[in-house]
C-alpha cells in the first residue's frame, strides 16, 4: 500500500470536534485542571512520551486526542490504537485550550490506572520497602518519589491526607511512566474510602511485623548504619515540615542522611531516592 492510502486509512479514523462543549473534551479538560480522574475513571495525560509509557505498560486507553497541526505523531501513533480507542482530531486552539501544557506535544489521553489495595503491598514486602508520603505537596517531588520508587525496587507508596494527587499532570511526568506501573495506594479522586489516615496505617504495619521508619535532617540512625533489608516502610513528610510529631512518635527508628550542616535539609525527592537507593544496595 502506499503511503498516500495508508495516510488516508489513518486519518479516516480520526473524528473531528469542533466544539468545546463536547463530553469527552469536558472531561479531559476537568481532569488536567482538578489533577483528578475522570468521571469514568480515567486519567488524562499528554504528551508523546507519556502516552507511548502508557501503551507499552499495558494500559487500557478509552480515548486519545490529537492536535490537528502534529501529523507526525498522529501517523506515528494511530496505527498502533485499538479500534476500541475513540480518537479525536482537535484544532490546534482547542488542542491547548483543554490540554494546557505550556508546550503541548500535540497528544493527549484518557487510560485507565490499575488499582492496588494495602494488602497487595505488603505482600510484596520481600521486593523491598514500602513508601509512605505525609503530606508532600509538590507534584514534581512526588512525581521522582513514584519514578525512584520503582527504579530502586520499593513495594511501593502510600500517599497519606495531604499529599498531592498522583493523577496531577506534573507528577505523572515527573514520574516518567512510573506511576503507570508502581504500586500505588490513595485516597484521591472517587476513591470510595476517603483519604487515608496515617495513624490507622501504622497501626496495620506494626501489626504485620513491618518497622516504621522515618528521615531527619541532622539527627538518628545513620543510613549506612540502618537494617533496610527487614519488612519496613519508610516514611517521608511535608516539604517544609517534615512529619507531624504525632507520627514521629509512632516510628520505630529516625535515620539521619549524612550531610553538611550548612545545609538545613534534603528535597524530600532526593532524601526518598537516596535512602531507596541504600534499600536497594543492601539487598544485593
Amino acid at each position: 500500500m502506499k503511503k498516500s492510502s495508508q495516510a488516508a486509512d489513518v486519518s479516516s479514523r480520526l473524528r473531528r470536534v469542533e466544539g468545546k462543549h463536547n463530553p469527552l473534551i469536558k472531561q479531559l479538560r476537568e481532569a488536567f485542571s482538578r489533577g483528578k480522574l475522570t468521571k469514568t475513571g480515567d486519567c488524562a495525560i499528554e504528551g508523546l512520551r507519556m502516552v507511548e509509557e502508557a501503551m507499552r505498560s499495558g494500559l487500557r486507553l478509552s480515548a486519545m486526542f490529537f492536535r490537528e497541526s502534529s501529523q507526525s505523531t498522529i501517523q506515528r501513533l494511530l496505527p498502533q490504537i485499538g479500534a476500541q480507542v475513540q480518537t479525536l482530531l482537535l484544532s490546534d486552539k482547542l488542542f491547548d485550550s483543554v490540554v494546557g501544557s505550556e508546550s503541548p506535544q500535540g497528544v493527549a489521553a484518557m487510560v485507565r490506572l490499575r488499582t492496588f489495595s494495602f494488602d497487595d503491598l505488603v505482600e510484596r514486602l520481600q521486593v523491598g520497602p514500602v513508601v509512605v508520603l505525609a503530606g508532600l505537596q509538590d507534584p514534581g517531588n512526588l512525581g521522582t518519589v513514584l519514578r525512584s520508587a520503582e527504579a530502586f525496587g520499593s513495594a511501593g507508596v502510600i500517599l497519606g491526607e495531604g499529599t498531592v494527587s498522583p493523577y496531577n499532570s506534573k507528577a505523572v511526568r515527573a514520574s516518567a511512566g512510573s506511576v503507570f506501573r508502581l504500586p500505588i495506594v490513595h485516597g484521591h479522586g472517587d476513591h470510595p474510602k476517603g483519604a487515608i489516615e496515617l495513624g490507622k496505617i501504622c497501626e496495620t504495619l506494626r501489626e504485620k511485623q513491618v518497622r516504621l521508619m522515618a528521615t531527619s535532617s541532622h539527627k538518628g540512625t545513620p543510613l549506612r548504619q540502618a537494617d533496610l533489608k527487614q519488612s519496613c516502610a519508610i516514611f517521608f513528610g511535608n516539604e517544609g515540615a517534615g512529619l507531624s510529631r504525632g507520627l514521629m512518635a509512632q516510628m520505630d527508628e529516625v535515620l539521619s542522611i549524612p550531610h553538611l550542616p550548612q545545609v538545613e535539609s534534603l528535597n524530600a525527592g532526593v532524601a526518598a531516592s537516596i535512602v531507596l537507593y541504600e534499600a536497594a544496595q543492601q539487598r544485593d
